[in-house]
């Protein structure tokens, strides 16, 4: 699963956002990771391991639902319906 949030532009700033992608991996775990910055700027990525997808899923919608609340909207999504 793959969100891309955005913040509306600034007149003086590139725009910030935030992409939240849950993956599985090699060993059966899940992955989190969270892509943060400005459109056209640095970056910074995070990830967080989790053993089972029911945990991994919550800490995604927990993610989504903290970034929706600082004024992100939701540009793009792709994988399960939300």
């Amino acid at each position: 699963m793959r969100l891309l949030l955005q913040q509306r532009p600034d007149l003086h700033e590139a725009p910030r956002f935030v992409q939240l992608q849950l993956e599985t991996d090699l060993l059966g775990g899940w992955t989190l990771i969270r892509e943060t910055g400005q459109i056209g700027g640095r970056s910074q990525v995070k990830r967080e391991q989790f053993l089972d997808r029911d945990t991994a899923l919550a800490a995604f919608e927990r993610a989504r639902d903290q970034t929706i609340k600082k004024g992100f909207q939701l540009m793009f999504a792709q994988g399960e319906p939300a």
